[in-house]
């Protein structure tokens, strides 16, 4: 692995930190390749971050999935209270007069669902992970694109500024020459003035293209995602190679690695499970709880507790009275009872006492309850049906959407395989157009001095050479763009 380029892609981005925090007199010129911007772009570009920060909300939702396949476990609890007065369930009363009671509750549990839609749940987030994951590689492919044509286009517009100060140098160069030849008479004060409008001619190109060239770099800095303005300087260069690509090979990468058919694709695989999801329905469900309850009661006065105690108490040696009374009437008397094992004691009295101080945490546990329970639908108003036959519809959507994609990738791929072999040809025409203008400006100008031509002419032939060399630039910059836009398609590097 070479190690340069991370080291230079850190020192880098320390430079490009902390330049917006210096004046632009003091700012260093950043050398930056087209590797580091895109690195740069990678770790910076927010509309890119956007898209991959999805990848960690797939990763949860595949997690979620799975989880969802254990069983559920809760614990709750709660306290209340209730005011003093007569308890009565529906019509009947259950006691009068009751103190206010404090109230507390737990309950511990365990519950188990289990169907068809949650155990294919799994692999329907993985499918749509796998979507995300596609979309990601998607938007890296267009930011890709948008830095590198972002990139050509700074470097474009510095060669337009080279062609610009040397067309300004033989604008002042021709200049001088007219008043040389004005001086000895040769020429009139005419062809002084002509030359003197193409030198401010030139001197306004340059100072559009050096804008142009502040244009573009905030472009670039825009689209590797970083703010402010500072001075770049670009390495990267870019040959014009005629390409050599088969279509047929580069169709194939394209099935492979193009991220939207990936995403397409990927979209067929969850229309498949949501069928099967939707299917799933005709199928018994299962669940099952076990469970732990827990409460406290207790009264906020434990006179009326005590009260009622005695009153049953008392109620009770009453009615042991009644039977010793009607046990001594009997013509063979049975042995009477000891009605003051009936009465209210002090050991009843702390009893009650003891118990009452139970809130909150005195809990009175009920007993383990479990239940299982299966469930078979049979019949919901044709709603299965429905759910069945739209996910079909879903998944044959998604089928022609992919079919869809591989078309427009065959035709995409065509049109820009053509496109890049004319900007090669075009360029390699405009090589030779330039060549030509340059004998033909140096014919011009060597006539020129020998007073065979105008400076007319003279000025003909420099716009000619201006011209040819603007149009080489242009066709080397097209083809370039031309085989970005051909990556962009296959979903790979070419260059």
């Amino acid at each position: 692995m070479n190690i340069i380029l991370p080291l230079r892609f850190l020192l880098t981005t320390v430079l490009l930190a902390v330049a917006p925090l210096t004046t632009a007199a003091q700012q260093d010129t950043v050398r930056l390749t087209l590797d580091e911007a895109l690195e740069l772009a990678r770790v910076n570009s927010p509309n890119f971050l956007v898209a991959r920060n999805d990848e960690a909300t797939a990763d949860w939702e595949v997690r979620e999935a799975y989880g969802s396949l254990l069983p559920f476990a809760s614990v709750g609890g709660g306290i209340s209270w209730q005011g003093p007065g007569e308890q009565r369930f529906g019509s009947v009363t259950l006691a009068q007069d009751h103190p206010a009671y404090y109230l507390s509750n737990y309950d511990v549990g365990v519950t188990y669902q289990l169907d068809g839609s949650r155990l294919l749940e799994p692999a329907a987030a993985r499918a749509r992970r796998d979507v995300t994951t596609a979309q990601i590689r998607a938007a890296a492919v267009n930011l890709k694109a948008a830095v590198t044509q972002a990139y050509l286009e700074l470097l474009r517009r510095n060669e337009d500024a080279t062609l610009t100060r040397q067309q300004l140098e033989r604008s002042r160069f021709n200049l001088r020459l007219a008043q040389g030849q004005q001086a000895v008479g040769t020429v009139t004060q005419l062809d002084v003035r002509q030359a003197e409008v193409q030198v401010g001619r030139a001197e306004v190109s340059l100072l559009q293209a050096n804008n142009a060239i502040n244009t573009a770099r905030l472009r670039l800095l825009q689209q590797i995602g970083l703010e402010g303005d500072r001075p770049v300087t670009l390495t990267t260069s870019f040959r014009l190679e005629e390409p050599a690509w088969s279509s047929d090979t580069l169709l194939v990468l394209a099935m492979d690695h193009n991220p939207d058919l990936a995403a397409g694709t990927a979209a067929v695989k969850v229309s498949d499970t949501q069928v099967k999801q939707a299917r799933s329905a005709y199928l018994p469900s299962l669940s099952a709880r076990a469970g732990l309850i827990g409460f406290t009661r207790q009264a906020t006065n434990t006179e009326s507790l005590i009260t009622q105690a005695q009153a049953s108490a008392s109620g009770q040696v009453g009615q042991c009275v009644n039977v010793n009374e009607i046990y001594s009437r009997l013509a063979n008397p049975l042995p009477t009872l000891d009605c003051s094992a009936f009465g209210f004691t002090d050991a009843q009295r702390n009893a009650i006492i003891s118990r009452n101080a139970s809130f909150p945490f005195g809990f009175t546990r009920q007993p383990l309850s479990v239940s299982l329970s299966l469930s078979l639908p049979l019949f919901q108003g044709l709603a299965r049906e429905r759910q069945v036959e739209a996910a079909k519809v879903q998944r044959e959507d998604a089928n022609l959407q992919v079919r869809a994609q591989r078309i427009a990738i065959t035709a995409d791929l065509t049109i820009a395989l053509r496109t890049v072999s004319t900007a090669f040809q075009t360029a390699t025409l405009e090589a030779r157009n330039r060549s030509v203008a340059d004998n033909q400006l140096r014919l011009a100008g060597e006539r020129y001095r020998v007073g065979a031509i105008s400076f007319i002419d003279l000025v003909d032939a420099e716009t000619v050479k201006a011209e040819a060399d603007q149009a080489y630039v242009n066709s080397v910059h097209a083809y370039h763009d031309a085989v970005t836009e051909l990556e962009a398609v296959v979903g790979t590097d070419l260059r």
